[in-house]
C-alpha cells in the first residue's frame, strides 16, 4: 500500500481530500506540550477516516486530530527523519515494510504497544520486542493495465514479470521513481524478489531497453500517464500500464459514476509485492499521551473496518471487515513476492542506487 498509497491508494485521483487540521483551532491549548488536546498525524498523502468515525476517536478522548501531510511515502519518511529532533507532530503513519529499517535505526520511532496488537494477524507483526511501529494495514504493489487498451489492440494483458519485457508491451508501462516512491520502490523489490541479487539488474536493463517510462510518484504515474484511470482518461494518457496496486481496480468502480458493472482495469498477479504499513510513536512528540491514545484508535476495529474504503488497502487486524467490492475487484494476490525485512535492510539503498545508475541516467 497501505499499499503502500497510495494517494488513498487511488481515491486522491477522484478529488477525494484527505483531513487537514481536523477540528483543530487555536482554543485547542496549542500544538504541543503534555497538556494539548491536540494530537498532530504526520502523513504521507494518503492519509483518510471518515468523518465519524474520527468524530468519535475525537469525543471519546478528547483530542482534536491535526494531519500533517507530506507527499509520497518515501519523502514523508525522509523528511520526518531529518525533522527527527524537532519533529512535525506525534505520530507518523506510512512507513512501509520498504522503508522500515530506514525509519528504525535513525531512531524515529519510541517504544509504545498500542492497545490491540495481540489482535494484528501474525504475518504482519514485526519489531515485537522493542514495539517501536504498530502494523496499520496491508496491501499489493502491482501492475495495473487498461482493459480498454488491450481489448481494442486485440492483445493479451501481461500477467508477469516476464511478460513486461517482450516486445508485445515495448513502451507501454510507467512506474514510479524508487529513490522518491513506495510503490516505485516496491516494484524494484518485486523484482529484486523475483530475480535474485545476480538477475534484477538484467531484468531492469530489459525493461528500460522495452521503453518503460519513470515517474516521480504514484500520483503522477496513475493519474497522469495511465490511460486506465479516470483522472488518465482526462489527461489524455498513454501508457495502459502503470505500477499500482492490487486495490486500484475497486476504486475506479466505487468512484466512478455512473458505476460499471465490471472494473475498467486489471491487475497482473504476477507483478505484485506484499506492501505492510505501519505507524509509531515519534521518539520526541511533544504530546506523547496523545499520539498513544490515536495509536490505540487505529487498531480498532472500527477503524480497521472503515479503512479499506478510504484508503483503499486490507485491515491487519483479526476478524475485520473486508468490503466486498475489493473481494470482487481487487482481491488480494494469492502469491506475492515477499523478501525478509532484514534483507531489505542490508540491500535497499545499495539496490536503489543501481537502480538509479541503471534507468536513470
Amino acid at each position: 500500500m497501505s499499499i503502500t498509497k497510495k494517494a488513498t491508494v487511488v481515491a486522491v485521483g477522484f478529488g477525494l481530500v484527505a483531513l487537514s487540521a481536523c477540528g483543530s483551532s487555536d482554543s485547542d491549548n496549542g500544538s504541543g506540550g503534555s497538556g494539548s488536546k491536540t494530537v498532530t498525524l504526520v502523513s504521507h498523502n494518503s492519509w483518510a477516516v471518515s468523518k465519524s468515525v474520527l468524530a468519535a476517536f475525537e469525543k471519546e478522548s478528547g483530542y482534536k486530530v491535526k494531519v500533517l501531510e507530506d507527499g509520497d511515502a518515501g519523502q514523508a519518511v525522509n523528511k520526518a527523519i531529518l525533522t527527527k529532533d524537532n519533529p512535525q507532530g506525534d505520530v507518523f503513519f506510512g512507513v512501509d515494510n520498504t522503508l522500515l529499517s530506514r525509519a528504525l535505526d535513525n531512531g524515529l520511532f519510541q517504544s509504545y504497544e498500542a492497545k490491540g496488537s495481540d489482535l494484528i494477524l501474525p504475518e504482519y507483526r514485526v519489531d515485537e520486542g522493542k514495539h517501536r511501529v504498530t502494523p496499520i494495514d496491508t496491501g499489493d504493489i502491482c501492475v495495473n493495465y487498461d482493459k480498454a487498451y488491450f481489448a481494442e489492440h486485440k492483445l493479451d494483458p501481461p500477467s508477469s514479470f516476464d511478460d513486461l519485457i517482450k516486445p508485445a508491451y515495448k513502451n507501454l508501462l510507467v512506474t514510479e521513481n524508487a529513490s522518491t516512491s513506495s510503490p516505485g520502490l516496491g516494484f524494484l523489490l518485486g523484482t529484486a524478489a523475483k530475480y535474485g541479487d545476480s538477475g534484477w539488474e538484467g531484468y531492469w536493463a530489459k525493461l528500460k531497453a522495452n521503453g518503460v517510462k519513470v515517474v516521480d510518484g504514484w500520483e503522477q504515474a496513475y493519474n497522469e500517464e495511465f490511460s486506465g484511470s479516470a483522472g488518465g482518461k482526462k489527461a489524455k494518457a498513454d501508457r495502459p500500464l502503470v505500477v499500482s496496486y492490487a486495490s486500484s481496480p475497486p476504486a475506479e468502480v466505487i468512484y466512478a459514476d455512473p458505476k460499471p458493472t465490471t472494473a475498467p482495469t486489471g491487475v497482473a498477479e504476477g507483478t505484485c509485492f506484499r506492501q505492510v504499513e505501519y505507524a509509531g510513536l515519534l521518539s520526541n512528540a511533544e504530546n506523547s499521551k496523545g499520539g498513544k491514545a490515536l495509536l490505540d484508535f487505529m487498531l480498532t476495529k472500527r477503524f480497521q473496518d472503515d479503512m479499506p474504503l478510504n484508503m483503499f488497502v486490507y485491515p491487519v487486524r483479526e476478524a475485520a471487515e473486508v468490503p466486498q467490492e475489493f473481494t470482487k475487484y481487487g482481491p488480494q494476490a494469492k502469491d506475492p513476492e515477499t523478501l525478509d525485512p532484514a534483507k531489505i535492510a542490508a540491500n535497499r539503498d545499495q539496490w536503489v542506487k543501481s537502480w538509479t545508475s541503471l534507468v536513470l541516467k
